[in-house]
């Protein structure tokens, strides 16, 4: 694998892993555990993922860059 790769690979599996989880529970909150939960919690990661991975990936440089200056100030 391409080193550039490795920040992408590492967003697409980060952002999967947190938008499943945090849908999951977003769900769960708004629902309870009906008849259907788990396709509705499928619906909704599946859309969850989709912007969050792009949304990582976009305010990555951002957040690096502030957590760099946050270091440097402290």
């Amino acid at each position: 694998m391409p080193k550039w790769l490795a920040p992408y690979l590492i967003a697409l599996l980060l952002s999967g892993v947190m938008s499943c989880i945090v849908s999951g529970i977003a769900t769960w909150r708004a629902l309870g555990l009906i008849e259907g939960f788990f396709g509705m919690w499928m619906g909704a990661w599946s859309v969850a993922w989709a912007v969050s991975f792009p949304t990582l990936v976009l305010f990555r440089p951002l957040v690096t860059r502030l957590v760099m200056k946050l270091g440097r100030e402290g």
